[in-house]
């Protein structure tokens, strides 16, 4: 199997999980056919909404502007004083390298103590939060990250 799966499955991914059905490795096609399931799922969230999140975040910027009103409230970043923790993947083909980084330049309100950013290495966009990499790199992290500023 690949090692880091693309977003669509390829044809050797097919292959590969055909090979493994045919050769009763019937745990590992589960396991590719399981992942892109999940993988190109339904969203929870309505065409709208996303669509109205692409217009005012990446096309017109009004967040980074200052510019962006919801529910008739101006949305205010500076107004943040807890704790920022923001996650990247180095091999991020949608989200690019950089682009939850800048939240932190938006938030000058917190404390440097209580603010990280991880690029994760050799992990793209599917795997900051999903696989391996998640589990035994980035999920105790965030982990830490949480417990050391909770206040408990």
């Amino acid at each position: 199997m690949s090692a880091s799966p693309s977003p669509l499955p390829t044809q050797d991914d097919m292959r590969d999980m055909f090979r493994a059905m045919v050769d009763g490795d019937l745990h590992e096609a589960q396991t590719v056919r399981d992942f892109y399931d999940e993988y190109m799922s339904v969203m929870d969230l309505t065409a709208e909404f996303y669509l109205q999140t692409i217009q005012i975040v990446f096309k017109e910027h009004q967040l980074p502007r200052g510019a962006w009103v919801s529910r008739g409230r101006k949305i205010d970043p500076s107004a943040i004083e807890t704790a920022l923790m923001t996650v990247e993947g180095e091999l991020d083909d949608i989200s690019g390298v950089g682009q939850t980084k800048a939240a932190h330049a938006l938030t000058p309100n917190i404390p440097g103590a209580r603010r990280m950013h991880w690029e994760q290495p050799r992990v793209g966009h599917y795997g900051i939060f999903n696989g391996r990499k998640w589990r035994e790199q980035i999920m105790p992290r965030v982990r830490d990250f949480i417990r050391a500023n909770s206040g408990s």
